[in-house]
């Protein structure tokens, strides 16, 4: 047996004998496939917790015992190995080894132990086909294979025709299973997720953006696309309830942010580094402690934020309005204190979110670009250039900050950090904008601390000197790589 089919065999090991949880061991073989296996599974476990020192070489005694027992089983006569194989190995190991559960069964019990083990290992070798490779696939197997993402702590949950199933671990992108999903069965799952009028988008489309729920678990943005091969799908992992700024890993500063009553917020960044979980902190915070009316407007609607101290209205391009532009039209009309926009796609949208700002609205909106400096240019560029002086003056006058955020992978491998950039725009920052002097902005960055500002590779430089990230993911996330320690 190779290596990996041992380590496999193990965690079943551990498994049956009630050490660990399902939960706990797909976990453990999410970490293990991300370090490329290049660490012990057993070594794993008693890092983490989940057993002793004195379980795992119980274990591994156990272990060995029926892998001896196997090979000579094999070397004797082939046959017999294969009648021992699958059948009542699970009950007759429970009944030898009554203690098990408890103590790892001690090597004493061997007979017992390897008749569990090989009960074991024929569950895993070869795998069994999970549910969602099930050929009556639809809602329920989509949503069991969402809830072991969940439990794994897949960021997005990938399903594509005639390829395995993927997830995205910690900024990574690996196989949930080795089997590939039908695209049959992949059209199914996706379908059933979808209503009536998404199905005729997708069908006349061509693609779709939806939100799916997961009850008592998790919401999921999603986006479901026709391929060569069929339909495929992303799922987003979106947290039930709305995060906070200690909960992302972000300064408790931005919080005021929120205190702002006029002006544009943009929080901006690469795709899947964490704006929308941002903008829903910040409106979090407004919506617990300011008694204002917000509007938001998404596609799909991610957060789901009741009305606290403020009226939240949260309104979905598709169900509830024709546009992102046609909304913030009427967004002047409904007596907003709060603007929220998903995400700022075009020329029409910018201006309208730029008119609402200087109408005596905060305006909070996503942007993907990578820093403060190429926020503002590509907010300019969308312009035609006989409105490029007009509107650095209207971005000058409405700005009040852009916080530029990256996901950078911790060096314990728990999850990622964010590192962050902040502008706040000051007057000399607001006159530089005007004067189409942008690229200078850079000098304010590094010297305007005390205002609250913070520059991207600084941010960088504090997490690899406080040992949360390594110099080597800080370098691929830096824009100056001399400034990283």
């Amino acid at each position: 047996m190779a290596s990996g089919q041992e380590e496999l065999l193990f965690g079943r090991l551990a498994l049956h004998y009630k050490l660990i949880t399902a939960g706990q061991l797909d976990e453990v073989h999410g970490l293990h496939s991300l370090a490329g296996g290049r660490r012990p599974l057993p070594e794993m476990l008693v890092e983490m917790g989940y057993l002793t020192q004195r379980q795992v070489e119980q274990l591994l005694l156990v272990q060995r015992d029926y892998l001896q027992k196997r090979r000579d089983a094999q070397a004797v006569a082939p046959a017999t190995a294969a009648a021992t194989a699958p059948g009542d190995g699970a009950a007759a190991a429970v009944s030898a080894a009554p203690g098990a559960a408890a103590a790892a069964a001690p090597p004493a019990a061997t007979e017992g132990a390897a008749a569990g083990a090989a009960t074991a290992a024929d569950e895993a070798e070869p795998a069994a086909a999970p549910p969602w490779l099930d050929g009556a696939a639809g809602r329920r197997q989509l949503d069991a294979l969402l809830q072991v993402a969940v439990e794994r702590g897949a960021s997005d949950i990938h399903l594509h025709s005639g390829a395995p199933v993927g997830v995205r671990l910690i900024g990574r992108l690996e196989d949930l299973h080795p089997q590939p999903l039908p695209p049959a069965a992949a059209a199914r799952m996706i379908e059933e997720a979808l209503d009536d009028n998404q199905r005729a988008l997708l069908a006349s489309r061509g693609q779709v953006d939806f939100a799916y729920s997961l009850p008592g678990r998790a919401r999921f943005r999603a986006n479901a696309y026709r391929q060569q091969r069929g339909v495929d799908a992303v799922f987003r992992t979106i947290p039930s309830d709305p995060p906070t700024l200690h909960s992302l890993g972000l300064p408790e500063s931005l919080a005021r942010l929120a205190d702002l009553h006029q002006g544009m917020v943009l929080i901006t960044g690469p795709g899947g580094c964490g704006k929308s979980a941002t903008m829903a902190a910040l409106l979090s915070i407004i919506n617990q402690t300011r008694a204002d009316h917000i509007v938001t407007i998404e596609d799909p609607i991610e957060y789901i934020h009741p009305s606290r101290r403020a009226i939240v209205n949260q309104r979905q391009v598709g169900p509830h309005t024709a546009s992102f532009a046609r909304a913030l039209r009427a967004a002047l009309r409904e007596d907003p204190d709060v603007v929220a926009i998903g995400e700022l796609r075009d020329l029409e949208t910018i201006s309208l979110a730029i008119t609402d700002a200087e109408t005596g609205h905060l305006v909070l909106g996503t942007l993907h670009t990578n820093n403060a400096v190429r926020t503002i240019n590509r907010m300019l560029g969308v312009f035609p250039p006989n409105q490029q002086s007009q509107m650095r003056a209207m971005i000058s006058e409405s700005l009040r900050a852009v916080v530029s955020q990256r996901l950078v992978a911790r060096a314990d491998g728990r999850g990622r950090v964010p590192a962050i950039e902040v502008l706040i725009v000051t007057k000399a920052a607001a006159n530089l904008i005007r004067e189409s002097k942008t690229f200078q902005i850079r000098s304010i960055l590094q010297t305007g601390a005390a205002q609250g500002m913070v520059q991207l590779d600084n941010s960088l430089a504090e997490l690899v000197r406080s040992g949360v990230v390594t110099r080597e993911e800080a370098l691929l996330q830096a824009e100056d790589p001399t400034r990283i320690p």
